[in-house]
This record gives C-alpha cells, structure tokens and sequence, in this order.
C-alpha cells in the first residue's frame, strides 16, 4: 500500500495584471491556509516521503510554507509537468519512484488534479485552493500505477471545514 496525498496550491492573488499566470504568488489568505493544512499533516502523522510540485510560484510558495511548518528535511521536486498537469501527468511523475518511498505529496492545480483524485477515488470531490485529500493506494510498487489504479480516500480537509471546527 502506497499513500499519495493531493494537495492544490493555496489562494493566489490576481493583484498584478502584468505577472504571468505562472508567476502569480500566494496572497495573505492563502499563507494563513497553507499553515492550517499543515497542522492537519502534523496532527495525522502524514509526513510525506517525498513533495511532488509544480514549478508556478503558488505552488512553490505553499510547498514552503508547508515545508517550514513540519520542519521537513526530505526531498522535494518541482516540475514543469505538474503545472497544470493532467491525471496522466501525475501517474508520470509517480511511476519512476523507488519502492521505500512510501508517502507521497503533490502540490499542483485543478483541473487535474481534481479529475486525478476523482478518478483514484471514484467520487467526485471539489476541490478548492489549499484541499487536502488523503488517499491509500492498493499498491506495492509505484511502478505498477496506472490510469485505473484505485485507492480510497482516507481524509479530505479544506481551509474552510478546518476554519469552521475552529470556531
């Protein structure tokens, strides 16, 4: 069994017209949304083995935030692939990992990541800026994942479901 976690970047801000939409960075809302998802990784024990992210600088900016917050020392790669990658494209990235790493994070954008999670899991799940799902794969070995490789949703967290148990 492996477990893969599916992250969408946090809120980004569309202030500055002139940047790229890769270059769009994180707004205050987002940061404060990245440090709650954090806690819920914390809090289930699901320090990943490795970070999977895109290269856009949401997504940069939430792996970081991420990261600084669980103190992470282990790896992380950023692709290309992954911003605004497709199912096919998270199955990529994941396929050529080594079987001891066993817990996986991907920090990328809908809509495929939406669509991967939904095709893993079977139901549909919206899934907003800084949404976690949490999936257990019926696998041993990464190399074996494909396009109808199935897991079940463990967990899923947003901002707002954490914000409302916060009050």
């Amino acid at each position: 069994m492996k477990t893969l976690l599916l992250m969408r970047h946090a809120k980004s801000s569309w202030k500055d017209n002139n940047l790229e939409d890769h270059e769009r960075p994180l707004k205050k809302r987002g940061r404060k949304d990245a440090k709650r998802i954090a806690k819920v990784i914390k809090k289930q024990d699901l320090i990943p083995d490795l970070i999977l992210s895109s290269t856009a600088t949401r997504a940069r900016e939430t792996v970081k935030i991420v990261v600084d917050a669980l103190e992470y020392q282990k790896d992380i790669h950023h692709s290309d692939e992954l911003y605004m990658g497709e199912p096919q494209d998270f199955i990529q990235a994941l396929k050529p990992l080594e079987d001891d790493v066993q817990t996986v994070m991907i920090v990328a954008h809908n809509p495929g990541l939406e669509a991967y999670l939904q095709i893993i899991d079977g139901e549909i799940e919206a899934v907003p800026t800084a949404g976690l799902g949490y999936l257990v794969l019926a696998l041993d070995h990464w190399q074996d994942i494909n396009i109808d490789s199935m897991g079940d949703l463990i967990g899923f967290w947003t901002p707002k479901s954490l914000k409302e148990k916060d009050n």
